[in-house]
């Protein structure tokens, strides 16, 4: 089925790497575009270095695949600035905006390209 999907042009996200039941081994074999870094690594990072060795590897191993790399759980602005010196393509967390319904989330989009552009 995601091979299907993936063929249709549809793109699949590997939520929550590094917890759970995800196989390294598997990883290079599933049809994915996208790798999100589990919240409790990108919150853990700023305590710990290992766990920012780990995100930071993680971002490294998922661009050696041809993998966009999302981390969650982005809460503070310093957490930020170092996943983008890490390299991470996307981020999302509460620091830009908590969960909203389908329907506010163009509007907030449009707001926070605005405010990237200005």
């Amino acid at each position: 089925l995601l091979e299907e999907l993936s063929a249709a042009g549809v793109r699949v996200s590997l939520d929550d790497f590094g917890q759970g039941y995800t196989s390294l081994g598997s990883l290079g074999h599933l049809p994915v575009s996208e790798l999100k870094i589990d919240r409790g690594f990108v919150v853990a990072m700023q305590h710990s270095s290992e766990d920012r060795a780990i995100v930071a590897s993680v971002i490294e191993l998922g661009h050696q695949l041809g993998l966009t790399v999302v981390a969650e759980g982005v809460e503070t602005e310093a957490v930020f600035a170092d996943l983008r010196r890490l390299g991470c393509d996307l981020v999302q967390g509460y620091l830009f905006s908590p969960a909203v319904p389908a329907g506010e989330a163009l509007a907030l989009m449009g707001r926070l390209h605005a405010e990237t552009r200005a």
